[in-house]
């Protein structure tokens, strides 16, 4: 087979992407936001970052089966174009596009700047952390546009710099504090209570990240081998990594002061277990991970527009978007129209938490829920592959896209759970709509 002259990204380097683009703010920033959602019940959060693992350690079983039957660029465009139709797969493009990667982005973006204030003591304002983490967007553009394997690299780096405070906590967290009397205290009311399900909107956020590797597996060497792979390892990572921290962390600082300290307890557990240096070290490579994070994000978004373009008359400007720079091998054009997009979505997300338009939740909370739903119709193109005998396996056919299948619904009735759900329900639909007519009007 003739080598791809575009392939550049290791199985080290996918899973890394996966495993450092779900661990980064989420684990870190939502903690007490599931505590508080659990009525500060640990083992309610436990119970739940198991079902929802479930959509991403089968969901990622099931997508490979697609990545292992395409080299095509475009991740989950790809998937939709070439198994379900072409009208799908720009309704989804629209949606990762001008909602699910943006939204993202600016909230994990604006993560740093609060990590940041955490560790110099700033008492910074909102404006002063959006500010910072838009400064870090704009950063994390230009060396991806003109340095895309110092991405890579940092990607890698990262990643393995994240789980050092997440490993460390947690089992200091377990040895030093009391998981059997935290992981007990479930009071009866939690457990009858459905309120329980509002959990699943900051965890599903702590886990979500998994399918942006899939839009780099053209540019992945041996994709059809690799994806496969790094969609099996990446899941049963990051599922082992958030129930260690999760139980260590409530079980040492107590329900009571995750809830109260809010994103602030990372730098007070580090400084009771590892005193005041080593705690300002922790949250160095908290920050590290956060940046790892929206790294991963970036890296993935700012090829979206371009595999999108790639397909006649499925978004605006095509002819542009689709050139890739001779000399840099980048699709630059369609990084700058990311980058644009994210620009505006900071400008949402800065005014809903100003006004406290969301309280408790954030703007990336409206796209996670959705593309859940979306995931299903994939999910389903893999039974069908199944029934056509193209998949052999009972287990990789069926077993793996009902569960998934499961696990994104279970996601789902966390999503039904917010007050808000209608409203994204109108956004992402009217997104998806807009879609459908630009294709209807230019594929004529």
């Amino acid at each position: 087979m003739k080598k791809n002259k575009h392939e550049k990204y290791s199985l080290l380097t996918a899973i890394t992407m996966i495993v450092g683009t779900c661990i980064g703010s989420g684990i870190f920033f939502k903690s007490d936001n599931i505590l508080i959602a659990t009525q500060g019940s640990i083992l309610l959060g436990v119970l739940l970052f198991g079902l929802a693992a479930i959509a991403i350690i089968f969901g990622s079983l099931t997508m490979s089966e697609l990545a292992a039957r395409t080299n095509e660029p475009g991740g989950l465009i790809a998937y939709a174009q070439e198994f379900v139709n072409n009208q799908t797969a720009c309704g989804f493009g629209w949606f990762l596009i001008f909602i699910y990667f943006p939204t993202i982005v600016v909230v994990v973006a604006w993560v740093i700047g609060i990590y940041i204030d955490i560790l110099f003591h700033l008492q910074a304002t909102l404006e002063f952390q959006v500010l910072i983490g838009f400064g870090f967007i704009i950063i994390c553009f230009l060396y991806n546009v003109f340095l895309p394997r110092f991405g890579a690299i940092f990607q890698d780096i990262s990643t393995f710099v994240k789980m050092l405070p997440l490993f460390l906590l947690g089992i200091l967290g377990i040895v030093y504090g009391d998981p059997i009397q935290g992981l007990a205290e479930t009071s009866q009311s939690a457990i009858l209570s459905t309120g329980w399900l509002m959990a699943l909107g900051p965890i599903a956020y702590s886990y979500d990240g998994w399918i942006v590797a899939t839009s780099l597996s053209h540019e992945v060497k041996n994709a059809k081998q690799t994806m496969p792979k790094a969609l099996t390892i990446a899941p049963l990572l990051i599922l082992t990594i958030y129930t260690l921290y999760f139980v260590g962390i409530s079980s040492y600082v107590g329900v009571d002061q995750v809830i109260a300290l809010g994103d602030a307890h990372v730098s007070v557990a580090a400084s009771q277990l590892l005193g005041g240096t080593f705690a300002k070290l922790i949250v160095v490579f908290v920050i590290v991970s956060v940046m790892g994070t929206v790294n991963g994000l970036i890296t993935g978004f700012m090829r979206m527009p371009y595999s999108l373009a790639m397909r006649k008359g499925m978004i605006p400007f095509s002819k542009q978007l689709k050139k890739v720079h001779s000399q840099l091998d980048i699709p630059v054009s369609s990084a700058l129209f990311a980058f644009l997009i994210c620009a505006f979505w900071m400008i949402v997300h800065y005014i809903c938490t100003k006004f406290s338009i969301i309280p408790n939740s954030d703007i990336s909370e409206i796209a996670i829920s959705i593309a859940y739903m979306l995931y299903i119709v994939l999910y389903y193109q893999v039974y069908c592959l199944y029934k056509q005998k193209q998949i052999k396996s009972l287990f990789k056919g069926v077993i793996c896209p009902v569960f998934a299948t499961i696990g994104s619904l279970i996601i789902l009735s966390g999503g039904l759970q917010s007050h808000y759900f209608i409203y994204y329900i109108m956004i992402c639909g009217g997104i998806y709509g807009i879609s459908q007519i630009y294709y209807y009007l230019h594929t004529k």
